[in-house]
């Protein structure tokens, strides 16, 4: 393996991290079947580290156990992405009207924050991308339903699976942060079912732009 191993980190573990990288940012694109010798002898070890790890990529949904065939990448249909995109739009939701209503000042100000990144990393779709990720996900972090936090983290991978992600479609980016202005007002007016619609409603508009893209 090209990366130093740790000793507090299982080796199937660390597998499991370079192949998750792989496979999200299309290296490994779905559909496409995972080569285990290939990678084994790449990785310079054995098979069980490496079968390890595809049963944590497959419970995270990122890959697709098929019985005498071996490992693919999952490929996400139409209707794969509806259920995902709904799921993420009741907890994300749910979570914003939490934070509305229960977030300290010094926790508004971390996300106004988070915000202003947003706002900044226009027009650089990779910046973007990487500032929306960590609004979304501090959000989950204050709202604190440690359950939620990993279903929406799995269900984001899941997401980023699509070939056609919703920032993609010509005038989303824009969109999207304006949706993000009226979320964070909503949330510093401490106006928890605003908060929660709105949410909503941006997890929506994601869904139809990632359908349309």
């Amino acid at each position: 393996m090209s990366t130093a191993r740790s000793p507090t980190r299982a080796l199937y573990e660390q597998v499991a991290e370079l192949l998750r990288a792989r496979i999200l940012s299309h290296r490994l694109a779905p559909g496409s079947w995972i080569d285990e010798q290939a990678l084994a002898a790449e990785y310079g070890i054995s098979r069980t580290p490496l079968r390890e790890a595809l049963k944590v990529l497959a419970a995270e949904g990122l890959v697709t156990m098929k019985l005498r065939r071996g490992a693919f990448v999952t490929e996400v249909s139409e209707r794969d992405l509806s259920e995902v995109y709904h799921l993420m739009g009741l907890l994300e939701s749910d979570a914003a009207a939490t934070v509305a209503r229960e977030a300290s000042a010094e926790q508004l100000a971390e996300l106004q924050q988070l915000h202003d990144a947003l706002e900044a990393g226009l027009p650089d779709r990779d910046a973007f991308f990487a500032a929306n990720e960590r609004f979304h996900m501090r959000l989950l972090e204050i709202a604190d339903n440690r359950w939620r936090i990993q279903l929406v983290a799995d269900l984001r991978k899941v997401m980023k699976l699509n070939r056609h992600h919703s920032l993609f479609r010509q005038g989303r980016l824009e969109a999207s942060l304006q949706e993000h202005r009226e979320l964070m007002a909503a949330i510093r007016a401490r106006d928890g079912e605003r908060a929660l619609q709105l949410m909503r409603a941006h997890i929506s508009a994601g869904r139809d732009a990632a359908a349309g893209a």
